[in-house]
């Protein structure tokens, strides 16, 4: 009677949320937290609202790993925001390339002083060997980077090695063109802001429009508030005026 074989054993508890492929697991993470700070992840997610809002065909993700080689599930990057063009935009657990069809677009990298070496460094080695188009760094708290490092950075990718993408004034702030993208991008204090070429307005996703509509419907109510009081006042001290037995309150 042959001996009996063990079941083949549960993956282990990152690998619960995990891709499937011909009995190899993808995991969905990597057990590392998405941002460091406040200030890193705010600009991560004000960054992926922005850019949907933007690119409503395109796939855009906050912090989901990428798998560039079939078979392999140790070789894995996972990018603060990834954009990837003519995609389905339906959600992933996490991007194979080979299923994809390509490697993602545009990325990008949100650095802290904990990040910043790899960013710079090993980060931007693997995303040339993947193929990523454009990579793109920026630092939201400061410059962490070397002096002389600008606090945002767009490369693009020539011939297998990242160079800079030319860097413009417009209206006094550094602006600078994703052709991969077709928008311009620039700074706003501690986040990323992308600009419609064609009008040079920002975009905006829409709780961020919400809520500036609503900060601005609050300020017009206060507004009022302080006119009608106002005009009490004033209808007071007029009436008071016209009464010669009384004095101005």
């Amino acid at each position: 009677m042959p001996t009996p074989q063990p079941a083949a054993a549960a993956p282990a508890a990152p690998n619960v949320h995990a891709a499937r492929v011909q009995d190899v697991f993808y995991p969905c993470s990597d057990g590392k937290p998405m941002a460091d700070n406040m200030w890193q992840a705010d600009a991560i997610m004000a960054a992926t609202g922005d850019l949907r809002a933007a690119l409503p065909d395109a796939l855009v993700a906050a912090d989901i790993l990428v798998y560039p080689e079939r078979g392999n599930n140790r070789n894995k990057i996972a990018p603060d925001v990834l954009v990837a063009l003519s995609l389905e935009t339906h959600k992933r657990s996490s991007y194979l390339v080979w299923e994809e069809g390509k490697p993602p677009d545009w990325v990008l990298e949100v650095a802290s002083p904990s990040t910043q070496t790899a960013d710079r460094r090993a980060k931007r080695e693997r995303y040339a060997e993947i193929g990523v188009p454009e990579y793109w760094l920026f630092a939201p708290k400061g410059n962490v980077y070397p002096r002389g490092t600008p606090r945002l950075q767009g490369l693009a990718l020539v011939a297998g090695r990242y160079r800079p993408l030319t860097s413009r004034l417009a209206d006094g702030q550094r602006m600078i063109r994703s052709e991969v993208l077709g928008l311009d991008v620039c700074t706003d204090g501690e986040l990323l802001r992308f600009r419609d070429p064609a009008t040079g307005r920002p975009i905006r996703h829409r709780p961020e429009v919400e809520a500036a509509v609503e900060r601005a419907e609050a300020r017009a109510e206060q507004e009022a508030v302080r006119r009608k009081a106002a005009e009490i006042r004033i209808a007071e001290l007029e009436a008071a005026l016209r009464s010669p037995t009384r004095h101005p309150p």
